[in-house]
């Protein structure tokens, strides 16, 4: 027997990955997570939105309208990504130095500088104009691309700290917070590593005729469709993570269930 669904792997990827993130923000609230991590979980609030901005306003509104909504909430969702960064750095390294803190924080600053000045091109400041709504919405969009992209590499490089040196300051394997920069970090390597292969492909490729003009832009097309898949595998290992109680919170509730034992049968012995 055979099943024609007529699901393009695009509407499946957007299925599974918007169930993924509702998933989430139900073990988020569920297990008490949000007081801890509010800025992660705006974050995911603002993810699982621009999904389903995307799905019921496509084709709905004027493209100048629905590319201001979209522009608006990607750079709306990047600088809300650099706070989730502040974050997890203050649960990650919270024993670490006022000196350790500002060498790193230099240190990966300078990095993401320097790969935001050679990655990607840059306008021409001079001729810059803001007359005309597609000028702002143009800029604007170059803005959300440079913040993502200094997001991207700021998580990577954080994830990477927290890795290397975060059982130092409390935050081991077993942490929700090096779980949940493991996350990070492997969306964003995913994320440029596909900027990055688009890039080589567009600059050495011209297409000649219909034919591999389609074969470039099925190319693209399945670079997004591995991204997409990257980060609904990063989902799913956020939602099983933070399921899980880490260790250290469960061994400190169970001492404090014992001293209270403890004590309410030493007065009761009194």
């Amino acid at each position: 027997m055979h099943f024609d669904f007529h699901f393009t792997a695009v509407q499946v990827l957007w299925t599974v990955t918007f169930a993924s993130l509702l998933v989430l923000l139900i073990v988020l609230l569920g297990r008490d997570r949000i007081r801890r991590f509010p800025w992660f979980t705006t974050g995911i609030v603002l993810v699982t939105l621009r999904l389903l901005v995307s799905r019921l306003l496509h084709d709905r509104l004027p493209p100048i309208t629905m590319g201001e909504i979209a522009i608006t909430l990607a750079n709306i969702s990047a600088l809300v990504g650099l706070v989730i960064l502040v974050e997890m750095a203050r649960h990650a390294f919270r024993r670490a130095s006022v000196r350790a803190w500002l060498l790193w924080t230099i240190s990966l600053l300078i990095v993401a500088g320097v790969v935001l000045w050679k990655w990607g091109p840059w306008p021409n400041w001079h001729t810059l104009a803001f007359d005309t709504l597609i000028a702002k919405l143009q800029f604007m969009q170059f803005f959300a691309v440079k913040l993502g992209l200094l997001m991207d590499v700021l998580s990577f490089g954080l994830g990477l700290l927290v890795v290397a040196f975060g059982h130092r300051y409390g935050a081991g394997w077993r942490s929700h917070v090096q779980r949940i920069m493991i996350g990070l970090s492997t969306a964003s390597l995913s994320q440029m590593s596909a900027q990055g292969i688009w890039q080589i492909i567009a600059r050495h490729t011209t297409p000649h005729s219909q034919a591999e003009y389609e074969r470039v832009i099925g190319m693209q097309e399945k670079l997004l469709n591995t991204n997409s898949a990257v980060y609904v595998l990063v989902v799913i290992w956020w939602i099983v993570c933070l399921w899980i109680d880490e260790l250290g919170s469960v061994a400190d509730h169970t001492a404090a269930d014992i001293a209270t034992s403890s004590s309410a049968a030493k007065v009761g012995d009194a």
